[in-house]
């Protein structure tokens, strides 16, 4: 009689710096900065100001970056801000996270980006819009959202059979990505006619309006530098977690604030901006100046490239919230498995599919994303606020990587995330209560996951 004594299998840790640093970019650099300038511009009437309005943009992210470090590295566990919540401030406020990440945020962004790529694929294929009605009752569908599903579908499937071939569909995208940007950057700095002119800023009426105007463009590039966090997400998979984290944080965020520089610039080359106002789709127009149609066309397979590494991020890290939630009996149980094969989270994967896809073929995804933006900048100064708790009640915690620039470099991306909630809350009121109401929904749904914990 034999008795199997082997252990469950568990998460591995297969990710080095070069893979965290390609999650971070891939992430990050999505579609947003191919639409936003164009937005920016209506307000923001200055190279100069447009230009400063992304650089603070990236020393936000760094800063987040830079402080998120300290707790990963003295938490390198599966979840991310989940675990750092709930170690500073309880089982509660970590929940209400997991709780908007599932139902809202990170499902809502995997459908957003999935559409997304479903819209400028049918710049080729007209089949694919979301426009193009397939099913008109009882719920309206579009041949871009089954696409969409489809897609979604493709990189759950990725990801379900191993971090090993996630992590290098992730490295190849995201590598893509970077050098057909650079390449772009070169070729439209070269080419580009327009001389902007940095040396003397648009003069406003008074300092109201400049804050107005400059608080809400920097509402559009803080949305477009989401997603640095994720990485924290997967920090039980991360080799040498303590020395990896800071600095893949480091080399994401500065990277990508290069990157969105660089883009900026080669459009201020390419129109002037009173041109460049109100255009949505800013890097196809730009391409479309500086190289003519065909040059617009391979723009639009560059943003094509850059959603599709953005995907399979999302898809990547947020199973791993939810897993973490199921290990704690907040989630259902087993999401909490991991594959004996493949070593990952795979009903997570399966969970956040079925989810994303749902809100993909309703078409609520950008209503709830709307709706919890707010409230993902409030978690975002929770989860930093955790350091400051950690520091002062579990001072004997080891802390092989310590914030630089402590404790100002976490206290001003707090202040300014602050800032940028008031900011975002004055322009969308009603958007942002609806999302405080739906965060505080999953309070009773806390209490009835807890009982089953109980139980």
């Amino acid at each position: 009689m034999s008795t199997n004594n082997a252990s469950p299998p568990q998460l591995e840790r297969r990710l080095g710096i070069f893979d965290c640093s390609m999650l971070i970019i891939g992430v990050v650099v999505g579609s947003g900065i191919f639409m936003t300038t164009g937005i920016m511009s209506e307000s923001l009437h200055s190279p100069t100001l447009l230009l400063t309005a992304w650089i603070l943009g990236g020393l936000h992210a760094l800063a987040g970056g830079l402080t998120y470090a300290e707790l990963g590295a003295i938490m390198p566990r599966a979840g991310g801000q989940y675990i750092f919540l709930r170690e500073a401030f309880g089982r509660l406020p970590a929940f209400l996270y997991g709780w908007v990440s599932f139902s809202a945020y990170l499902t809502g962004a995997v459908a957003a980006v999935a559409v997304a790529f479903a819209a400028f694929t049918s710049t080729f294929i007209p089949f694919v819009s979301p426009d193009n009605l397939i099913i008109h009752t009882p719920l309206p569908i579009s041949s871009g959202q089954v696409l969409a599903v489809f897609i979604i579908a493709v990189f759950s499937a990725i990801n379900y059979v191993g971090l090993g071939i996630g992590k290098t569909v992730q490295n190849v995208v995201t590598v893509t990505k970077i050098v057909t940007i650079l390449l772009f950057v070169v070729a439209g700095l070269a080419l580009g006619k327009e001389m902007p002119d940095f040396s003397t800023p648009v003069l406003f009426s008074n300092f109201g309006s400049i804050a107005v105007a400059f608080g809400g463009a920097l509402v559009a590039v803080f949305w477009t530098f989401g997603g640095w966090e994720y990485v924290t997400a997967v920090a039980g998979e991360i080799k040498e977690p303590q020395r990896s984290l800071p600095t893949s944080l480091a080399i994401g965020t500065v990277t990508a604030t290069a990157l969105y520089i660089l883009l900026n610039l080669v459009y201020l080359r390419a129109m002037p901006m009173e041109e460049m106002a109100g255009v949505v789709t800013i890097g196809e127009t730009a391409a479309n100046v500086l190289f003519g149609s065909l040059g617009g066309q391979l723009m639009v397979v560059a943003i094509i490239i850059s959603v599709l590494g953005a995907l399979n991020g999302a898809v990547l890290t947020g199973p791993r919230v939810y897993y973490a939630m199921a290990q704690d009996g907040l989630f259902f149980k087993r999401a909490s498995e991991v594959h004996p094969r493949f070593q990952t989270p795979s009903k997570a994967i399966i969970y956040q599919f079925i989810w994303a896809s749902v809100l993909t073929l309703s078409g609520t995804f950008e209503q709830l994303i709307t709706f919890v933006v707010v409230v993902n900048l409030i978690l975002w100064m929770a989860g930093a606020s955790a350091v400051f708790a950690l520091r002062k009640n579990r001072p004997d915690l080891s802390r092989p990587y310590q914030t630089w620039g402590y404790p100002w470099v976490p206290g001003l991306f707090i202040f300014f995330s602050a800032a940028f909630v008031l900011a975002a809350a004055v322009d969308a009121p009603i958007e942002s209560l609806a999302g405080l109401a739906f965060t505080l929904l999953g309070i009773p749904v806390y209490f009835y996951w807890n009982s089953r914990k109980s139980e």
